[in-house]
Order: C-alpha cells, then sequence, then structure tokens
C-alpha cells in the first residue's frame, strides 16, 4: 500500500473555504486545490487541522474528499485527515474515504479524550486495521493534547499499513529516536512550519505545510534545496520565511494562514466558528509580516519546479 503513495515533498494542509453563511464552498475549494498542483506541490492533504476537519459534519468531509479527488485528477496523492471522538467513528470515517478512493489517511488521535499510551495504540491500530488504505500517524500535542511519542509509534511498527510518522511537536529529536530503534520502517514527515529545515537535516523526506497554502512555491523550493543539500541557498529562502512560517504555532494558526492566503488572492480568509477572525492588532501584525514579505519576496533557485 505504501508503494501507492509518493511519500515525499510539501503537502500542504489545504484550507476549507466557506460561503459568507459559513456553509461549505466546494467550488471555491477546489480553485484552491487547482492553484496549488499549478504551483508545484507534491500531494494534498484534506481536512487536517488547517483544513478544520473538527468543524465540519461527516457528510461535508465526504463531499470535500471527493471534490479533492476529482480536482486532483490523479496529479498528486490526496490524503485525508481523519479526527474524530472516538475510534468507531474514525474508522467509520476511514471506510468512507476508501470507498472514495483517496490515497491515503492522516490519522489524529481520538479526540477530547486524554488517553494513556497503551488507549492511543489502540486508537490507531483499530482504525489502521479495518482498513486498506496507508496510514500517516498525526502527533501534534500542543493542539490535541494526545502526544504520540516515539515509543507509541515504535509499538505499532507490525501495523503494515501505519507507514508515515508526522510529527508538530516541534522535538526533532523524536525523529532520531524513532530510527534508532526501528531504522526505516516509517517514513518521515515534517509538521510544524517552523522547524521544517532541522526536520529535512535528520531525515524527514516529506512536509505537511500550512504556509505553503499562500506560498507554495516558496515552500517547495526550500523543501527541494533542503532534500538536495542545499543548505547555503536554503538558508536565506529559510530566514525569509521564517516569521510566517511561525503562525504555524500558535493556536490561531488557521486564522493566520487563512488571512495570509487571502492577501495572495488564492482564497477567503473566513474561518467557521468557532474559530473568528482575527482582531484588529492582530491582523494588522500578520499585515505587516506579509507586507515585510512580499517586499523582499527572493528569487527562487532552480529546484525542477
Amino acid at each position: 500500500m505504501a508503494q501507492q503513495v509518493s511519500w515525499s515533498g510539501v503537502f500542504p494542509a489545504v484550507t476549507t473555504q466557506f460561503n459568507e453563511d459559513f456553509s461549505v464552498n466546494l467550488e471555491a475549494t477546489h480553485q484552491v486545490i487547482n492553484g496549488l498542483i499549478r504551483d508545484g506541490v507534491s500531494g494534498l492533504v484534506i481536512c487536517g487541522t488547517v483544513g478544520e476537519n473538527t468543524s465540519l459534519s461527516m457528510a461535508e468531509k465526504v463531499s470535500i474528499v471527493e471534490m479533492a479527488k476529482d480536482a486532483a485528477k490523479g496529479r498528486v496523492p490526496v490524503i485525508s485527515g481523519i479526527a474524530e471522538f472516538t475510534s468507531a467513528n474514525a474508522l467509520t470515517m476511514a471506510k468512507e474515504v476508501q470507498r472514495i478512493g483517496a490515497d491515503g489517511i492522516m490519522l489524529m488521535p481520538a479526540l477530547v479524550y486524554s488517553s494513556k499510551p497503551f488507549e492511543t495504540a489502540a486508537h490507531y491500530r483499530t482504525v489502521a486495521s479495518g482498513i486498506d488504505l496507508p496510514v500517516m500517524v498525526y502527533n501534534n500535542p500542543p493542539v490535541y493534547k494526545n502526544d504520540v511519542t516515539p515509543d507509541i509509534l515504535i509499538s505499532l511498527a507490525d501495523c503494515d499499513n501505519i507507514v508515515c510518522f508526522k510529527d508538530s511537536s516541534g522535538d526533532t529529536r523524536r525523529f532520531i529516536d524513532v530510527r534508532n530503534e526501528v531504522g526505516d520502517r516509517f517514513i518521515l514527515f515534517a509538521g510544524l512550519d517552523d522547524v521544517v529545515l532541522e526536520s529535512i537535516a535528520v531525515g524527514a523526506v516529506g512536509w505537511v505545510s500550512g504556509m505553503s497554502n499562500a506560498f507554495p512555491k516558496e515552500g517547495e523550493t526550500l523543501f527541494r534545496l533542503a532534500k538536495a543539500g542545499r543548505f547555503a541557498e536554503a538558508i536565506p529562502l529559510y530566514e525569509w520565511f521564517m516569521p510566517l512560517l511561525h503562525l504555524d504555532a500558535r493556536p490561531d494558526l488557521v486564522q493566520c494562514i487563512k488571512l495570509c492566503e487571502a492577501i495572495m488572492q488564492r482564497g477567503s480568509a473566513l474561518t467557521r466558528p468557532p474559530r473568528l477572525a482575527l482582531q484588529d492588532e492582530e491582523q494588522r501584525y500578520i499585515e505587516k509580516i506579509m507586507q515585510h514579505a512580499l517586499a523582499h519576496r527572493p528569487q527562487l533557485p532552480d529546484v525542477g519546479l
């Protein structure tokens, strides 16, 4: 199954677009996806954190994944986020995603309940064993409160279709710890934008990125430079990008990323409650960062895009 997905490169965590009444705008989301693929991204993560998964109904998630498959048209893999309160609901959603034809799933720990390590592992086993799709384990303890530690991940090494580990803890030492125990058993993905270069340096071969929604060419270029060991060229781009990448580590990362996306005319800043628009002072702060970034936007090295 893992061979069916090219687990490499930048996979933006695609934003979900809404109408003014907060209903899902599938056409606008379709346009967002087309723009990302046009600008060279390597894959798509639909209905992740930035896609506001937990604010969507199951029917809406199904419709978004169906639309994403249509928009991608096989050009890049489509990975669907799975974020549910119970293992049973997560498995139900995963089966729907498989029926639609997604290329894999990105599975979050069970939401709300602060599980013990053996319970977290059981959640992943339950879902993975019930589907015939490759699974990316998504660890984001600051947001989802349950930490998929290296020990938990290593305990899942016998689950053949758990193939990939996306870590958003910010602690890149975890990639080394996992590899020291199980070698290259798991494909490693950076999950936090502002440690992507460090993550690649210690073995990440992919990046689920928030800010690449607004700057897909810059994101893919940065990734390819670092992956190729062209750090002398990557560092200036990383330095330019860093104030924006820091926004991915904030609790209101979705609002920040969508505002940047709107400034770049790649989508709308509208988020669904409980996520509300940034207050004026915060919005001005983001706009100032964007103004500086656009005034100093670098010429990108050739990476084959």
